[in-house]
């Protein structure tokens, strides 16, 4: 079985879900998800295979996307920040605590850094983050201005120096 997103890399909306006839009639009789959903509209499902087809074509794109992601990880590990173990180009920016996170998030869009806050219950207590997702379509000169303002923020809230 292999269960995908379809709204992160793609960059449309919904899921899917890939296996065995077996295992797909079983889930569209016992899974509640789809059995309260709809199909995605064609649109959608034209816009998503637009994407993978793109994805597949493009080796410029990925080897960017994957020098930015090496570039503003090593920028926040830089400024003293945990970024866990990501593998993928999602990178956390761990804060811990659940305000402190919102505040740090609300300050970097001040900044013009849109960074969602993840708290609990979402992730486990104490270990609230903000997201960041690097795209290959920002330049070096973005993913600075990014590393400013979480310099700014971070010592403006004293999480690093």
């Amino acid at each position: 079985m292999q269960i995908g997103t379809l709204s992160k890399a793609v960059g449309v909306v919904g899921g899917y879900v890939a296996g065995s006839s077996d295992l797909i009639d079983w889930l569209k009789v016992r899974s509640r998800p789809f059995l309260f959903s709809t199909a995605l509209p064609p649109g959608s499902a034209a816009a998503c295979i637009a994407a993978i087809d793109i994805l597949e074509d493009s080796v410029e794109l990925q080897q960017k996307l994957w020098e930015n992601v090496a570039y503003l990880q090593q920028g926040l590990k830089d400024l003293g920040y945990s970024i866990g173990r990501t593998e993928t180009p999602i990178t956390p920016c761990i804060i811990g605590n659940e305000e402190v996170t919102q505040r740090f998030s609300t300050r970097l869009y001040q900044e013009g850094i849109y960074a969602k806050a993840i708290v609990f219950p979402t992730v486990p207590k104490g270990t609230g983050r903000v997201r960041n997702m690097p795209t290959a379509a920002h330049t070096t000169e973005m993913l600075d201005r990014t590393l400013a303002a979480y310099r700014t923020v971070g010592t403006e809230l004293g999480l690093i120096e």
